[in-house]
């Protein structure tokens, strides 16, 4: 496998940075569930991005497969299409389209099918020669096994085949270890990519570097300095048409298992030796089994459950959840936690995880609240000084903010003014850097399994979920009504005034 490529560090201000690509080797990617909703929004267009930034060679081919009825053509057709429709505000020629989707192919293929119909495929596909084999898996998890067997049997299988893995893998500790059985019989473990798209975002892998490669932070970066920690992924948008599928999961299984508790696990892990892959997931592992259980003796004082109801949501009126479903439902499609790692560092600082569907607005952010200064040397009128915070942006408008207090300018005495030193991505880097998915994609033909979950980090994950879903069972909690185009279920509230805090809500 390759090591993943570092950059120098400039020390120039002015420096807005010019984003370098280094060409991957030529690769062959099949996408399975190609004329999917991820596969067309997501990964053909992060495809396109790369192969327009010279980083595909051109010997280089993607192969979708799906049970839809389509050719070479009208698939490249499908796929320009989709990217319009999605990407409406970028620029793309016929003829630019053209070059690149001559890279794009498709067979018609159901894929737990009998052997016979694998053949189109296995002819497609040929000899690799000295390309690298790469099968992407855009379907329900429980395929995942099937699958992998019909790669092994069809003999499309090359020597250092890799095989990419979309979240969430399965719906417990005990179907995900099903899952990683059936997969871990075909593909070794180093072969094996579980994809969680955060894990490629800009600001979540400047974690690592913000907290261990700037000697302001790591010193204060523990339970003496840091009061509490909050970690929100708010999504505007509500089930819609997926309800159905979303009903079989919920927030709890479809965010927190993996998207929340990853974020928790790079704000909290020790130091790790080096980046490499497995020196920094034996860091995350220990944060996971540091996590202190959650059972139905503290469900309801840890966990709130919330399902919207009809509401508003930009200024439109959109239906409930149950009315998406057309039927009565307990799922859960908001959730916030009260999750405390017990170890030296952490003890006593809480972090407190939230997320919902048809919340007020979509933002992804860690909130580091570190703990109010011992003595005020001056008086602030009624609201006191407001403590130092961490504003870290995932999504949109990534970037960093430190709030700090300092003086407002000008005569009249000690006034007090609360004001961040923005780090803006947009505004700092003018280059376009790439999405997750692009990041993460170039990472898998590299064979970089840094950004990538390894099977003890998903079945601890599942181990620490399963405790609260028993909980939630044995408790009987409610999932509490909240109006669509709000911020959850009052109760949310107040899990944290309880401990005398309040979500933040910007400065």
């Amino acid at each position: 496998m390759e090591k993943p490529k570092v950059e120098t560090v400039s020390d120039n201000a002015s420096d807005k940075g010019s984003a370098h690509f280094i060409p991957v080797t030529a690769f062959d990617l099949v996408v399975f569930g190609a004329a999917g909703d991820l596969s067309l929004r997501k990964l053909i267009p992060a495809l396109f991005h790369r192969w327009r930034d010279d980083q595909i060679p051109a010997e280089s081919r993607i192969v979708g497969v799906s049970r839809s009825n389509h050719d070479d053509q009208s698939f490249r057709d499908l796929a320009l299409k989709s990217f319009r429709e999605f990407h409406p505000q970028e620029i793309v020629s016929d003829d630019e389209w053209a070059r690149f989707a001559s890279q794009l192919y498709y067979t018609e293929l159901d894929v737990v099918s009998d052997q016979a119909n694998w053949e189109p495929l296995c002819e497609k596909l040929g000899e690799p020669g000295q390309k690298q084999r790469v099968f992407y898996l855009a379907l329900a998890p429980d395929l995942y096994g099937a699958v992998s067997a019909n790669i092994k049997r069809a003999g499309i299988k090359t020597t250092g085949a890799r095989i990419v893995l979309e979240k969430p893998i399965g719906r417990d500790l005990n179907s995900a270890k099903q899952i990683n059985d059936a997969v871990g019989a075909v593909f070794d473990e180093g072969s094996i990519f579980r994809i969680d798209h955060y894990l490629g975002k800009e600001t979540v892998q400047n974690l690592t570097v913000l907290r261990f490669m700037n000697s302001l932070f790591e010193p204060v970066w523990n339970a003496n300095a840091i009061d509490h920690v909050e970690i929100t992924v708010s999504e505007s948008i509500g089930a819609g048409t997926r309800a159905s599928y979303y009903d079989k999961s919920g927030a709890l299984r479809d965010m927190v298992q993996n998207h929340l508790l990853q974020l928790l696990c790079l704000v909290a892990m020790e130091p790790p030796l080096d980046l490499e892959p497995d020196t920094v997931r034996d860091e995350k592992i220990k944060v996971m089994r540091a996590l202190r259980a959650i059972t139905e003796k503290n469900v309801r004082e840890t966990t709130v459950r919330g399902q919207y109801h009809r509401g508003a949501s930009n200024g439109e009126a959109v239906p409930g959840y149950a009315e998406e479903l057309g039927g009565t439902s307990s799922t859960e499609t908001f959730v916030a936690i009260k999750a405390n790692i017990d170890n030296w560092r952490w003890k006593g600082t809480p972090f407190y995880l939230r997320t919902g569907k048809r919340m007020r607005q979509r933002y992804s952010e860690i909130i580091v609240h570190f703990k109010e200064i011992a003595h005020s040397l001056v008086k602030n009128g009624k609201e006191g000084i407001p403590p130092t915070r961490m504003v870290i942006r995932l999504q949109p408008d990534e970037g960093v903010k430190l709030l700090l207090v300092t003086k407002d300018p000008g005569p009249g005495g000690m006034r007090l003014r609360y004001v961040p030193l923005n780090l803006s991505f947009a505004d700092t880097f003018e280059a376009r850097y790439p999405d997750a998915y692009e990041r993460l994609l170039m990472a898998v033909v590299r064979g970089d399994l840094g950004l990538f979950m390894r099977r003890d980090e998903v079945e601890a994950a599942w181990k620490w979920v399963d405790g609260i879903l028993a909980g939630w069972h044995k408790d009987e909690t409610p999932a509490h009504p909240y109006a669509a185009g709000t911020d959850g279920p009052v109760q949310a509230a107040m899990l944290l005034d309880r401990d005398g805090r309040e979500w933040y809500h910007g400065a």
